[in-house]
């Protein structure tokens, strides 16, 4: 069975393309402001995760552009694994700092905090799949706001307190959540919960989305109702 994700990338492409279209106008708009330029990899050091249809289609770009190219793609799958194994340390860490009592404004604080190399990073700093990066990227370096609070890239010149045009990333993540539930649907999966699913780009990266994962079909007889968690030693 092949599966065809074309209408829920094109879906997912009309986001994009408006997320670039709400940069360029605030960039236009405050150049003295919005410092992102070629060669800045600041972004590209943040701690975040990509939904169903990002993983998917970060997965399905990754491959295509790599085809024939396996040194290359077996040096970004290292560079990925590397990245997966620090991320589960982070979360593992803040789950721990949560189960402990530690409020949750003050682990999400500290998160922003982590650096983590993304390993679509080359090595000239530039990113080896530019014009496909998730959706996040393309919105860092001009005002965002989450859960009602702003936030800002520290290298940029907005000033604190000012008001500025500024996007609502809750309301785009509903929209990836909504992409992702009617692909879902699509799959008749039985995993139904699938599109509530949140992964590093890393796993996104290193994942293999066959019929097997995505839980099509009669499931092998010892394969778990569930996809697969990481291990606490990873």
């Amino acid at each position: 069975m092949t599966i065809d994700f074309t209408p829920f990338f094109e879906q997912y492409e009309a986001l994009l393309k408006a997320a670039d279209a709400v940069f360029e106008k605030v960039r236009s708009e405050y150049p003295d402001c919005v410092k992102c330029d070629q060669g800045c990899s600041d972004c590209c050091h943040a701690l975040f995760d990509l939904t169903l249809i990002e993983a998917l289609y970060i997965n399905h770009q990754f491959n295509k552009a790599f085809q024939g190219r396996e040194e290359e793609k077996g040096e970004v799958v290292e560079k990925a694994n590397v990245a997966d194994r620090r991320a589960y340390k982070i979360k593992k860490e803040a789950f721990k700092a949560l189960e402990s009592g530690v409020p949750e404004e003050d682990i999400l604080a500290e998160l922003a905090k982590k650096r983590l190399r993304c390993p679509l990073l080359n090595a000239q700093d530039l990113c080896s799949l530019y014009d496909h990066r998730p959706i996040t990227c393309r919105f860092y370096g001009i005002p965002t706001a989450i859960g009602g609070k702003g936030h800002t890239c520290g290298k940029s010149a907005f000033s604190p307190g000012e008001q500025y045009p500024t996007v609502n990333l809750d309301i785009v993540q509903n929209r990836l959540y909504q992409i992702s539930d009617e692909l879902v649907k699509m799959l008749k999966t039985r995993y139904v919960k699938m599109s509530e699913m949140l992964v590093p780009l890393s796993m996104a990266l290193l994942t293999v989305y066959d019929e097997e994962y995505l839980g099509i079909g009669a499931p092998p007889e010892d394969t778990p109702e569930k996809p697969k968690k990481e291990d606490d030693d990873a």
